[in-house]
């Protein structure tokens, strides 16, 4: 019976290791090293797009970035104008 007892004592002890195993969590190096193995399989799976697709889209990029910056500095311009008018005005 004393040897049924220990027998099952060990089994718990065990098992108790097991769950403190889970719950534990690895160093951060491994961790990190989790991380950019996950990252760089991900990096495999993308459909990367064509060199004129690029080129395309970094173009109609430069277009509307140009289009915006005139379109702002003509309303800082037509608003320095005003301010001009204003304190011309008062003066």
């Amino acid at each position: 019976m004393a040897k049924k007892d220990t027998e099952l004592d060990k089994s718990r002890d065990a098992s108790k290791a097991k769950k403190q195993d889970k719950n534990k969590k690895p160093n951060v190096f491994v961790r990190i090293g989790r991380k950019f193995k996950e990252t760089f399989s991900e990096l495999k799976r993308v459909t990367w797009p064509t060199f004129g697709k690029a080129v395309k889209a970094t173009g109609v990029v430069l277009v509307i970035v140009l289009i915006f910056t005139v379109i702002v500095t003509g309303v800082n311009y037509g608003f320095s104008e005003l301010l001009k008018l204003l304190t011309s005005l008062g003066a």
